[in-house]
């Protein structure tokens, strides 16, 4: 049983609950679960459920039918994001770990930390301690190997992770290390668990090769109920009758625990299956199934690894999974994370970087009302935690962007049904101080939302943006009775209908909106009819924009990489035959990938059109450039919207 206690309750009301609890029979342990401070009751104890509600300083009482509790999603329903430095695992973003399976020597660790970070890993891990079952194995480098991995992680910008082996390893380890591991082989060391608990870091917990479901998260509870808040879950593969692999990985895993925890699930797809050819398969199983995260193992040069060198990835093989991630990631919701790259010099130097901030100190604006799915775009670049500023339209995030109200903003500018939202092209025109800094592509399911008890013979109005009628344009024909009612954004139409049964008025029950399911959770309406659009490969493609500094705009710190590898421009030309074709053949001559081209008229000149184009930037150093500088002698009005790092 658990007690979430009142913000600001007395130390007298504290303690009074304290002895009534023991009174009763219950053991009592006290734990700060994110923002709440709770007790837990724990023992045969007996206790009316509605006195406890009552006593002073008692927020609400959640009896949990689990024998783990603070563990369990009844006592807190929503998902914890786990910090650790500028990263945060679970919630909209993917983060994935790698590393070797254990640090060799510096240079060894240090190459590898420079390599998966270039592609795109927030953690560094590698083993300072190696339990074998052999004891002629490679045991590990000890403390020496810990100080090497972190002046490797420090040195590229990302917090290290590493496994601890004994209680009394944890304590000399605590100020190496941003993040303990419990390897699978300790994962019911129970006194290991208590200490590691105890010192209050965050903790990755890998599941044992013979464990259930069950006894997995029961460890959880110990590391939660010793003091640390912060517990990461790894699925690693169990022990079965099948041989052809090391382990096997139980996928279904995920989603169970997902629906008991409220804890975020990664997986370890290279101990999973151990053959080096299967792991990327896995990993993006497990991205498809849920998962948090990933982390996999990395060598520079996997056949001379001391450890797990068949299971190891080459850097070029996890380049690729992260680029097949990045792809996959809309899919399944989510966006791959990224944190900022450390200045440069530093890594070369071996000096420390300036700490990572992971939270925006300025707020970023978005167009519509909260659960729109612009606020979801948002979310994905910048985590759920980013400090938000709702406008009434896409101008109005523009203007928020330009005055300094917001140091960043999200606005949509192509829909794969539907095509490109000319309103917002049109604006970077009026706007030359805004520039791109970034992209996402985010899966738009809209769903029929209205009241709780409404029938849908009963419906007689419907309210969306025009986005929203254009993209369930199928559905819609169905019902030709229903009338349109356009609104400024998705979000802001179910918005209404909340807002009018507030004031009681029984013609709501007539109205229904279109939007997606996180809008009819933040105002409590009912989803009549999910995924109504006309097409289930329906993505928006969101840009974020920020004030210019200079030619270049830049980006913030969230968005973690300065490496674009995308750019928009807009330009004119003149009105005499192969004047296109002459901007269209440098770019093919520099071998630069156009991605989009579209024209739009020219206000106030009729019949001239202005040439909106994406282009895919060469890995070649310079190349880009040159193409820039030649564009702008044959076009008549160039103006470059920004280079970026987007999803290709």
């Amino acid at each position: 049983m658990i007690l979430v206690l009142s913000k600001g309750i007395s130390p007298h009301d504290r303690e009074m609950i304290r002895i009534y609890l023991q009174d009763r029979g219950f053991t009592i342990r006290e734990q700060q679960l994110g923002d709440e401070a709770i007790i837990g009751a724990i023992g045969k104890g007996v206790a009316d459920l509605r006195e406890l509600g009552l006593l002073p300083g008692v927020e609400r009482v959640a009896a949990t039918s689990k024998p783990y509790e603070l563990v369990s999603r009844e006592t807190k329903p929503e998902d914890t994001i786990v910090t650790v430095g500028p990263v945060k695992i679970g919630g909209s973003r993917i983060s994935v770990i790698a590393g070797p399976c254990a640090v060799e020597s510096k240079a060894q660790i240090m190459e590898t930390a420079a390599q998966v970070r270039e592609s795109g890993a927030v953690m560094l891990r590698g083993g300072a301690y190696k339990p074998r079952t052999s004891p002629y194995a490679f045991q590990g480098l000890g403390m020496k190997g810990l100080e090497y991995m972190k002046a490797a992680g420090e040195a590229y910008g990302m917090p290290i992770v590493t496994e601890v082996v004994s209680p009394e390893l944890a304590v000399q380890m605590k100020d190496l290390t941003d993040m303990f591991q419990i390897g699978a082989r300790n994962m019911q060391n129970f006194e290991l668990l208590k200490r590691v608990g105890a010192i209050g870091k965050p903790v990755l917990l890998k599941r044992g090769p013979s464990a259930t479901i069950e006894e997995w998260l029961l460890s959880a509870e110990y590391l939660l109920a010793s003091g640390t808040k912060d517990v990461v879950l790894c699925e690693r593969g169990i022990r079965t009758f099948e041989t052809y692999t090391r382990n096997t990985l139980d996928i279904s895993a995920i989603p169970v625990v997902k629906s008991l925890s409220h804890l975020p699930v990664i997986v370890d797809p290279s101990h999973a299956v151990g053959i080096r050819a299967k792991v990327s398969p896995v990993a993006l199983a497990a991205i498809a199934a849920g998962a948090d995260g990933l982390t996999v193992e990395v060598h520079p040069r996997p056949d001379e690894a001391l450890s797990d060198g068949p299971q190891s990835l080459y850097p070029e093989q996890f380049e690729r999974l992260l680029r097949d991630i990045e792809a996959m990631a809309p899919v399944v919701g989510k966006e791959l994370l990224r944190i900022p790259q450390p200045k440069a010099g530093l890594a070369d130097s071996g000096k420390r970087t300036e700490p990572i901030q992971s939270k925006e100190s300025a707020k970023v604006a978005f167009s519509g009302e909260s659960g729109a799915y612009a606020e979801q775009a948002l979310i994905r670049a910048f985590g759920e935690e980013a400090p938000r500023l709702p406008v009434a339209s896409f101008r109005a995030v523009f203007d928020a962007v330009l005055d300094g109200s917001a140091a960043a903003g999200v606005v949509p500018v192509e829909n794969s049904l539907t095509g490109s939202i000319h309103e917002n092209y049109d604006l970077f025109l009026r706007y030359p101080d805004i520039g791109i800094v970034g992209e996402l592509k985010l899966r738009i399911v809209h769903c029929l939302i209205a009241r709780e008890g409404t029938a849908m013979e009963s419906i007689r109005i419907i309210r969306s943006h025009p986005q929203g009628f254009a993209q369930c344009r199928e559905f819609l024909n169905q019902y030709p009775q229903w009338q349109l009612e356009t609104y400024t954004n998705t979000a802001t139409a179910v918005a209404s209908i909340a807002r009018e049964g507030a004031a009681q008025k029984e013609a709501v029950f007539t109205v229904a909106a279109i939007a997606g399911e996180v809008a009819a959770k933040e105002f409590g309406l009912q989803v009549l009819k999910s995924g109504i659009e006309t097409n289930p490969l329906n993505y928006t493609r969101f840009v974020i924009i920020s004030r210019r500094v200079g030619d270049t705009a830049p980006a913030p710190p969230s968005l973690g990489s300065d490496k674009p590898n995308k750019a928009s421009l807009v330009f004119s030309v003149s009105d005499e035959p192969g004047s296109l074709f002459a901007c269209l053949q440098i770019l093919s001559e520099k071998g630069i990938n156009i991605s989009k081209l579209e024209s739009r008229p020219i206000q106030g000149q009729p019949w001239r059109y202005l040439f909106y184009v994406d282009v895919i930037i060469p890995d070649t150093k310079g190349v880009f450039e040159a193409a820039i500088g030649a564009l702008k002698t044959k076009t008549e009005d160039f103006r470059f919207l920004g280079s970026y790092r987007a999803s290709l």
